[in-house]
C-alpha cells in the first residue's frame, strides 16, 4: 500500500445474487485513493459505479453479496468486521458517502436538524447541546444559515437541501467522502456553486473525494484521476493530464465517450455516439465486454479478456490494440 493511501480496493468483486443468477455489478477492480486526491469515476449508467460506492462504504445494496477481494481503510480490511464496529469506526467517522438523489432521500415530516441529528447520534456520544452547535457549524461551513434546522426539506430550494445532505457527510469530519452525482437535477448555475463548495471544503478539511457522474466535462473540472467503468469493471485509468491531453485515451471505450462530449475550444462536425446496449451482467460476453460494441475489435478481443495493464507510468488500460505481445 502506497505510504500517502488512504483506501486501496483489492480484486474487489461484489454480485447480486438474483433469482436469475449472479449479477457481476462489481468484478476484480483494484486501485488507490491517495490523501488529498479526487478519483472521478465515469461510465454509462449500470455500469458499476454505484454499486462500488456503496461497496467501499459497506454497505452493498441487498441482494448484493461480496464474493472476493479487500477494501482497506489505513490499512485494515474492512470486508470481514462486524457491523457494529464498522458504523462506529468507519462509516461516517471515516469514510461518507452523498448518495444519488441525496436532497431527496430528506424524509419530509422530519425538520433538517432533526435528521442531521439523528445521523449524529447513531455514529456518535455528543452531549445533545454540543451536537446542536457542531450542526449548526457545518451549516454555516456549507453557506446555510443556522435557522435552517428549523425548516422542513419542502421549505428549501434543491440547492439548499444539496448542501445539507454535504453537511451531514462531513460533520464527522471522514477523511474520504463518496460523491454520488452530486450536481443531478440542478441548474447549472447551482451546479457550479456546488462544485466549487466542494473544492473549498476539500482543501478546508483535507479531503479525499470519489466523484462518481456521467459528465465527463464535470470530472475534468474537479477530478485528479479518472476511473472508466464498463460493465462491471475498470477499463482505463490515469491522470486528467493522460486521458482528457493531447494524447488522449487509449481505451475505445473512453474515446467514444469524449467523442460524445462537446468541446469549448474544438470544433466538433458531429459527436459520436456508442451503437447497441451495455452488456448483461449475468452472462457477460465472452473476451473484452466492450468487444461487441467496439469498431476496432479484433478476433482475440472476442476470445480473450485483455488485463488492465500500465501502458505509460499511471496510465492503465485493458485493451489488446496495446498489448499485441
Amino acid at each position: 500500500m502506497h505510504m500517502n493511501s488512504l483506501l486501496k480496493v483489492e480484486n474487489l468483486q461484489m454480485h447480486y445474487f438474483t433469482s436469475k443468477g449472479a449479477v457481476r455489478a462489481i468484478d476484480d477492480i483494484s486501485f488507490e485513493l491517495r490523501r488529498g486526491e479526487t478519483i472521478g469515476l465515469v461510465g454509462e449508467s449500470g455500469c458499476g459505479k454505484t454499486s462500488l460506492g456503496t461497496s467501499i462504504l459497506r454497505m452493498p445494496t441487498p441482494p448484493g453479496r461480496y464474493v472476493s477481494g479487500k477494501i482497506l481503510v489505513d490499512g485494515v480490511d474492512v470486508i470481514p468486521l462486524p457491523e457494529k464496529e464498522v458504523r462506529r469506526n468507519i462509516r461516517w467517522q471515516k469514510i461518507s458517502m452523498v448518495f444519488q438523489g441525496a436532497m431527496n432521500c430528506l424524509t419530509p415530516v422530519y425538520t433538517i436538524g432533526r435528521q442531521m441529528m439523528e445521523t449524529l447520534n447513531e455514529h456518535s456520544d455528543l452531549p445533545r447541546s454540543d451536537a446542536e452547535d457542531l450542526i449548526r457549524e457545518y451549516l454555516g461551513y456549507v453557506g446555510l444559515p443556522p435557522e435552517i434546522v428549523q425548516r422542513y426539506p419542502h421549505e428549501l430550494s434543491g440547492g439548499m437541501k444539496q448542501r445539507a445532505v454535504i453537511a451531514t457527510a462531513l460533520f464527522l469530519k471522514p477523511e474520504i467522502v463518496i460523491l454520488d452525482e452530486p450536481t443531478t437535477a440542478l441548474d447549472v448555475i447551482v451546479q457550479a456553486q456546488i462544485i466549487n463548495l466542494l473544492k473549498k471544503l476539500k482543501k478546508q478539511f483535507s479531503l479525499s473525494f470519489i466523484f462518481i457522474t456521467h459528465d465527463l466535462a464535470l470530472e475534468a473540472e474537479i477530478s485528479d484521476r479518472l476511473c472508466v467503468m464498463y460493465a462491471g469493471k475498470i477499463v482505463e485509468m490515469g491522470s486528467n493530464a493522460q486521458i482528457y491531453g493531447a494524447q488522449g485515451p487509449k481505451h475505445p471505450y473512453t474515446e467514444r465517450l469524449l467523442g460524445a462530449t462537446p468541446r469549448l475550444f474544438k470544433k466538433v462536425e458531429q459527436l459520436q455516439f456508442i451503437p447497441g446496449t451495455p452488456p448483461d451482467l449475468i452472462a457477460p460476453p465472452k473476451g473484452c465486454r466492450f468487444s461487441p460494441r467496439c469498431d476496432k475489435a479484433f478476433d482475440r478481443c472476442f476470445q480473450e479478456e485483455p488485463p488492465l495493464i500500465e501502458i505509460e507510468p499511471g496510465h492503465r488500460s485493458s485493451c489488446w490494440l496495446h498489448q499485441r505481445g
